[in-house]
């Protein structure tokens, strides 16, 4: 049997070592409901809240800044995904030291992420797959994308039965 070939995830010819915004998404694997839950009656309006696994992820992402820097400029953690915005300036010492590694600094903050949130996890729930393979980015090349993916990422929650990680 000939297993699928994976299409590659990174766009060819570009230098993800230059300066710029960066729209990631990061889904768990077979998008188990894992991280939160959209609650709220039917007259109100949709809110999000953390399972400890997503406030496991929340803690993980608000240290991204510290140890790349990188700035996270808006994220979400959805029941089966997160949604962040991360800017990328190469004047920052870390910055630089990270992209001197083999991987795009991309690369590394989302290999960072998974692991370090699958580490905490497993001290709950040792046989969990937490994520699914790779990831998905989108190079964020204008100011008006910037606010689409912006808003995008802010209402995200409130059109959760819409979004196309939703499973019932």
């Amino acid at each position: 049997m000939t297993l699928p070939q994976r299409k590659p995830t990174r766009l060819k010819g570009f230098d993800y070592s230059t300066n710029g915004k960066y729209f990631v998404t990061i889904c768990t694997h077979e998008k188990k409901k894992i991280l939160s839950h959209i609650v709220g009656d039917v007259h109100e309006r949709p809110a999000l809240k953390m399972t400890k696994y997503g406030e496991i992820v929340d803690a993980v992402i608000r240290n991204i800044p510290e140890r790349f820097g990188v700035e996270i400029d808006r994220y979400i953690v959805m029941p089966n995904h997160i949604h962040m915005i991360v800017s990328v300036d190469k004047s920052d010492e870390r910055t630089i030291r990270e992209l001197s590694l083999q991987h795009s600094i991309i690369s590394n903050i989302v290999g960072y992420l998974k692991m370090n949130v699958s580490k905490q996890i497993h001290l709950y729930e040792p046989e969990l797959i937490v994520w699914q393979r790779s990831f998905h980015d989108h190079i964020i090349r204008s100011e008006r994308g910037y606010l689409k993916i912006w808003t995008y990422i802010d209402s995200n929650h409130q059109k959760w039965e819409d979004d196309v990680f939703y499973i019932e």
